[in-house]
């Protein structure tokens, strides 16, 4: 019988979040827990910081997303991402950000753009360059990374998170099997209940205009930044097609998009695929933030 997963456990196949294995400390990195960078409502979001011991910087920076389908998962999936991109260079952030049911989007984006705003008001105090800041994000946070790119203040997702004066505008995105159109129906009736209803206030039929809003696909226009897309050929959650899609018509308005497919990975892998994957990501935002 052919096994249908629900986005609802993207959680546990986040081979990304590096579970299991080891979690260490560069010790020319320094890493900062905690740090509030904005308030919605009444609640503190706060976000993790990676940035390298030594040099003086500006140092380019990435914003990183973690999954969990849209009600879940929190900033700790991306403790060893953010490592290693400090350990190449980088000033590497993973915020938490609100989620379903108790917050509909765009709460989820205004969140992330929350958190790139921050960064830049902030780019002094942490040696950022801030005219270089890219995003990764995994599935639900691959999502997000790809509204990054291709939204600005002209959309009005921004949110009233702080910073208003700073854009929340992202000049490199690497997104690892994340759902690009959402106008698409690929996803189970299981999904559809406990991810895509809390998240959007309704089914694809009943809201069909929150489900283009929530699709990056429907923003992808010229003068977005370089993209790179790593999917599993036998996702059985997003299909490898929602990163062809978009990947395509970021192409055809002028915009790099790479597409790297994994064969034979479902949603997410571990191991020497894993590794490759993560130094790829790394290659692309040396090739694109180090210029």
């Amino acid at each position: 019988m052919r096994r249908v997963i629900a986005l609802a456990a993207l959680c546990a196949l986040l081979a990304p979040s590096w579970r299991g294995q080891a979690q260490t400390l560069n010790p020319r990195v320094v890493l900062e827990r905690g740090v509030v960078f904005a308030r919605a409502g009444g609640t503190e979001l706060k976000l993790d910081l990676a940035l390298p011991q030594d040099g003086d910087g500006p140092f380019p920076a990435v914003v990183c997303i973690h999954g969990g389908g849209w009600i879940g998962g929190d900033r700790k999936q991306m403790t060893q991402t953010i490592l290693t991109l400090a350990g190449r260079g980088y000033v590497a952030v993973t915020p938490d950000y609100r989620v379903a049911p108790g917050d509909r989007f765009p709460a989820q984006l205004e969140d992330c753009k929350a958190a790139v705003r921050w960064l830049r008001a902030n780019a002094g105090k942490y040696r950022v360059d801030p005219h270089r800041i890219g995003a990764v994000g995994f599935s639900a946070g691959a999502h997000l990374a790809c509204l990054l790119g291709m939204t600005d203040k002209g959309d009005g997702l921004e949110g009233s998170g702080g910073n208003a004066e700073q854009s929340s505008r992202v000049q490199a995105v690497v997104s690892f099997f994340g759902p690009t159109d959402l106008t698409q129906r690929f996803w189970s009736k299981e999904a559809e209940r406990t991810n895509l209803v809390p998240l959007l206030g309704g089914t694809l039929e009943e809201r069909p205009a929150a489900y283009r809003k929530a699709s990056p696909l429907a923003y992808a226009a010229a003068g977005a930044p370089p993209f790179l897309f790593l999917h599993g050929s036998a996702d059985p959650v997003v299909p490898c097609q929602q990163s062809l899609a978009l990947a395509e018509k970021l192409r055809k308005g002028g915009t790099s998009a790479g597409v790297i497919t994994v064969e034979g990975a479902g949603h997410g892998w571990r191991g020497e695929k894993l590794l490759k994957s993560i130094e790829q990501m790394t290659q692309f935002f040396d090739e694109t933030l180090k210029k």
